[in-house]
């Protein structure tokens, strides 16, 4: 009996120890295939320069920007500027009624700028002078007229010379052609200046460049008579898109969170006003640059 239980003894003890020792070598061949890059990866971070894991990592020092700081972006909801469009679009640079005061500084006695009439929304001045008539009509006269509307938005201006006196060559008196001469002027529209030659001479002129035109022509069956028109006329699609996108009826007014964030925050004055401020017209600062 002793002698069979040794012999049954070695060999459950060399089975027990080689189970034991399959078990271990299944853990670590487990753990080793759950992170086969592991290893590679710790080399691959001990060689990387240790600057480039200082810069990677966020500096705990630095707060956070609070969002009341930032400045709000403004620039979706201004209305665009006047000053700005005359760059885009070709427009009265000037309000009706500062371009009647000039021509009265002028000397041309311009009447005020007001409502054409009770129920005309219409706004005019203008300038008449009779130098000699029959008993039906001028034979020589001098006739100018500024249009626009109540906004003092200039829609067109025109004149009409009977019987222009003359000088010894045949150009219109210096007294006359002063009046073309500021009306040029007072539009700051430098390329129709040229005009202003054909017209000294009484020869017939049109002219229609970027949305405005131009015309000095002697009337019809008639070599006395002479017909001014100044105005704009946006015709063209780009012409007609500039002048849709900086029309002040397009865009809604700001909220008032906006406005007050606005001149809170920065030192510029909010662009968007109500229909009552419109009036204080920008374009009496104006200049032809």
């Amino acid at each position: 009996m002793p002698r069979n239980r040794w012999s049954l003894l070695w060999p459950g003890l060399l089975i027990s120890i080689s189970l034991l020792a399959g078990i271990v070598v299944f853990y670590r061949e487990l753990n080793h295939l759950e992170d086969p890059v592991g290893p590679f990866e710790n080399r691959a971070l001990n060689k990387a320069p240790r600057s480039s894991r200082t810069a990677a990592r966020p500096d705990p020092a630095a707060p956070p920007l609070p969002l009341t700081s930032m400045p709000l972006q403004l620039q979706l909801i201004e209305i665009p500027k006047l000053e700005l469009a005359s760059q885009f679009l070709r427009m009265w640079r000037v309000s009706g009624s500062n371009f009647c005061g000039a021509l009265r500084e002028a000397g041309i006695e311009m009447s005020e700028w007001k409502a054409a009439s009770m129920r005309n929304r219409s706004y005019e001045c203008y300038f008449q002078r009779i130098y000699e008539r029959d008993e039906v009509r001028p034979l020589s006269s001098t006739f100018l007229k500024v249009r626009g509307d109540e906004l003092g938005d200039i829609l067109e201006i025109r004149a009409k010379i009977i019987g222009p006196t003359t000088d010894a060559q045949g150009r219109l008196a210096p007294a006359v052609l002063r009046i073309f001469e500021i009306i040029v002027k007072q539009a700051c529209w430098r390329d129709f200046e040229d005009a202003l030659a054909s017209i000294q001479n009484l020869q017939d002129v049109e002219y229609e460049r970027f949305g405005s035109y131009l015309s000095f022509m002697r009337e019809a069956g008639s070599g006395k008579i002479f017909n001014f028109v100044l105005g704009l006329k946006a015709t063209s699609d780009s012409q007609v898109r500039t002048k849709a996108y900086f029309s002040t009826e397009r865009w809604l007014q700001m909220p008032v969170m906006f406005q007050r964030a606005s001149s809170s925050g920065s030192a510029r004055e909010p662009v968007l006003n109500d229909g009552a401020s419109t009036r204080h017209d920008p374009r009496s600062s104006w200049n032809c640059g």
